[in-house]
């Protein structure tokens, strides 16, 4: 059976990659983040949304491929797989903004926020880990989806009342567009499973360059 490793914590994306009919094997990196954007930005004279993005997926990705290739008890996988990391950032005024660090964060955030636009950025990398023989391909690939969200005008007690009830605490951009955030979110331009954390047109696309069609990754 052929199985999709998703690399990374996000119920999100998880609920997103089942509704779809996949159901995936969840491996958490421990990646430090702002080491790898640092590391990225010095070899490469800096770093825009779109790459920040695409670096912290890859870097999640290839942290699971190692340990999923290293020996121990609980590290291999049986079914052939292939492996996908994501990671989402939101763009604001030329600002990119990942999880807040806290309330006063968040709030600050939805303050420069409503009413305004954003483009919310999420890469994914995808990495075939299935043998030859299986017809693996060694494909190592990814791209970014962007996606500008329209937010409401909220007023300071709608704001004070969404932060209050943490999830913008635990999410890129403060904001979801398939949760509590919903109605704060006015419309959005593009791919509404972007926004959500996975782009699913843009990993049917990868999951063909490594020679997979998206029906046979559905359980």
């Amino acid at each position: 059976m052929l199985r999709l490793v998703l690399a990374s914590r996000s119920p999100a994306r998880l609920a997103t990659l089942r509704a779809a009919g996949v159901e995936p094997l969840v491996r958490v990196s421990g990646v430090d983040e702002d080491a790898v954007l640092r590391a990225a930005a010095a070899e490469r004279g800096g770093l825009d949304p779109v790459e920040a993005v695409l670096v912290l997926a890859r870097a999640k990705a290839e942290e699971i491929v190692r340990t999923l290739t290293e020996a121990g008890p609980g590290a291999a996988i049986d079914d052939p797989v292939l492996l996908v990391g994501c990671d989402s950032m939101l763009e604001l005024d030329g600002e990119v903004l990942g999880k807040p660090a806290d309330a006063d964060d968040a709030r600050s955030r939805w303050r420069a926020m409503r009413g305004r636009a954003g483009v919310l950025h999420t890469g994914h990398w995808l990495v075939d880990l299935r043998p030859e023989s299986d017809g693996g391909t060694g494909t190592a690939t990814g791209a970014t989806s962007s996606t500008t969200v329209h937010f409401a005008d909220l007023t300071d007690d709608e704001i004070d009342a969404y932060v209050a009830t943490g999830e913008p605490l635990h999410v890129a951009g403060a904001f979801t567009v398939d949760g509590l955030g919903g109605p704060y979110v006015e419309r959005i331009e593009g791919d509404h499973h972007g926004v959500v954390g996975i782009s699913l047109p843009l990993l049917r696309s990868l999951l063909r360059e490594a020679g997979v069609a998206w029906h046979e990754l559905r359980a």
